[in-house]
């Protein structure tokens, strides 16, 4: 039986004519992600914005929409919940309420009520609340894991291949991130620490399509010595071409049933992966790959390079 294939052999797709309009498109699309992020901001969640967590075990199993309309009924803010163990545990997460200490305990015992009322026979197993102060912590912390990941993969990158594949690189997931953060401003969904895993996740994703794409392209580089770079990049891409669409597509896929299937507590994290992969697919073409071109890279001067690296004979 043949078998299908999704992206013919021999394709010879001319991707490096459309780099300096993919470079404006990119450049604006951009600068605006990272405007709506200065004016608008984000959608903070109870992570970063400080609030409780309560945690209740049900003694039968419970709707989680009609949950999340009985807490939401108390007015004490847009309620986040999620099972945690099995479909009778549940963790609420309510915002922090104004007023210290005490109106902490108020929207606690409100809570309390609800359920006693609600749902006979639930049990309130813990409840906690997170400062503002740890609440700061966790978003200085994820922030700080994201900007580090980002310069530990352009590093790693630069001493694999050249420097700049390197500044490619974290060009590239610059663009990634800030479309993604773009989104979430724009559409004002919640960021919780589910999206800073996404975000963590997007990086890595991208991270392994480019060096995918660069690794051909480093061999190509050593194989035509005498072929122009514009050339070289495109022959390079059509032959990687089938492994990245085959690839991406396979993750869309997965990810669009979670989009329509999924519970409402991974909506973020998945809508943030699903529109990092679709980003990243076209960044790893469009930003990864020009960079090299702008950057001035050319297969005779990249050949010396890595002849300059290598050891020299052993003494006999």
């Amino acid at each position: 039986m043949k078998l299908l294939k999704l992206i013919p052999d021999n394709t010879n797709l001319d991707f490096m004519r459309w780099r300096n309009i993919a470079l404006v498109l990119s450049i604006i699309v951009t600068v605006a992600s990272l405007t709506l992020v200065a004016v608008r901001g984000l959608n903070l969640g109870v992570d970063f914005l400080g609030g409780q967590m309560i945690r209740v075990t049900f003694s039968q199993k419970v709707d989680v929409e009609t949950l999340r309309n009985d807490v939401d009924s108390l007015n004490l803010g847009e309620a986040s919940i999620q099972e945690t163990g099995g479909p009778r545990s549940f963790q609420i997460r309510l915002p922090k309420p104004g007023g210290g200490e005490a109106a902490a305990n108020r929207a606690a015992s409100q809570v309390r009520s609800m359920l006693g009322q609600k749902y006979p026979g639930s049990r309130v197993d813990s409840v906690e609340t997170v400062s503002g102060k740890v609440s700061e912590e966790l978003a200085w912390d994820g922030s700080l894991a994201i900007g580090l990941a980002m310069l530990g993969i352009a590093i790693y990158i630069w001493f694999r291949f050249e420097w700049q594949f390197g500044v490619g690189a974290l060009v590239t997931l610059f663009h990634d991130v800030s479309m993604t953060l773009g989104f979430f401003s724009l559409t004002q969904l919640q960021v919780d620490l589910n999206v800073v895993a996404a975000i963590l996740t997007i990086v890595g994703y991208s991270l392994n399509d480019t060096v995918v794409i660069y690794d051909r392209i480093r061999e190509n580089l050593r194989k035509f010595r005498k072929m122009q770079i514009v050339p070289l990049l495109n022959l390079s891409l059509n032959e990687t071409l089938s492994r990245t669409m085959v690839t991406s597509l396979s993750i869309l896929l997965a990810l669009g049933m979670l989009l329509l299937l999924g519970p409402e507590v991974i909506f973020g994290l998945t809508i943030a992966i699903f529109i990092g992969i679709f980003v990243g697919t076209y960044s790893s073409v469009y930003i990864s790959s020009p960079v090299l071109v702008w950057l001035g890279v050319k297969p005779d001067t990249f050949v010396r390079a890595e002849d300059e690296k290598a050891p020299g004979p052993a003494a006999v």
